[in-house]
């Protein structure tokens, strides 16, 4: 069996113009947070209706 601990974590991505927290997604702790989360992803915003940039925000 395989062991549990801090290899991966859920975050929510924030959306920056509206601060709605739209997406869930799991990251790898390991090797640390890849810097394409860092600096923001393009994502849809549903209250917006247009491409936004989603920054990580964690629990």
């Amino acid at each position: 069996m395989a062991k549990k601990g801090k290899g991966r974590q859920y975050v929510w991505l924030r959306c920056s113009e509206t601060g709605d927290l739209n997406y869930r997604t799991q990251v790898n702790l390991q090797g640390g947070i890849p810097e394409k989360l860092k600096s923001g992803l393009k994502k849809y915003s549903p209250r917006l209706k247009k491409h936004t940039v989603h920054k990580l925000k964690r629990k």
